[in-house]
């Protein structure tokens, strides 16, 4: 289902509905970026999930940033102690590029703003 919404928003952002969820999820469009920063010989963003097994919210937001995640850590996991202690109330959370970027639950808007900036720095360097 199309809105007008959607359809008068940026080309390099595409609006997806998810059933059962009154939430309106975006998914930013990696490609302009990756040609941005590879051009910049910028290295493309990292999404860092901190999760364990089993955590509801870290299911849900692993299905809505499938597009953007790259890598993952169990925080419990020994060699994750001190991620562990850090995080253990407050899972998943998420870093861009090593930096915090949030907890709990997906902030799309957020999420598309970093990568933009980053995206305009890229193309600025």
């Amino acid at each position: 289902m199309h809105t007008a919404t959607e359809e008068s928003r940026s080309p390099t952002i595409k609006m997806l509905w998810f059933q059962g969820k009154s939430m309106q999820l975006a998914q930013y469009s990696f490609q302009l970026l990756r040609r941005n920063l590879s051009a910049s010989k910028t290295a493309l963003p990292v999404l860092t999930l901190f999760t364990k097994d089993p955590c509801p919210l870290c299911d849900e937001a692993k299905e809505v940033l499938e597009p953007y995640k790259n890598r993952e850590v169990d925080i419990t996991l020994p060699e994750n102690s001190a991620w562990y202690e850090r995080y253990k109330f407050d899972i998943p959370v998420f870093h861009l590029n090593g930096q915090f970027l949030m907890m709990h639950r997906v902030n799309i808007s957020k999420l598309e703003k970093q990568l933009q900036k980053l995206e305009q720095q890229g193309a600025e360097g």
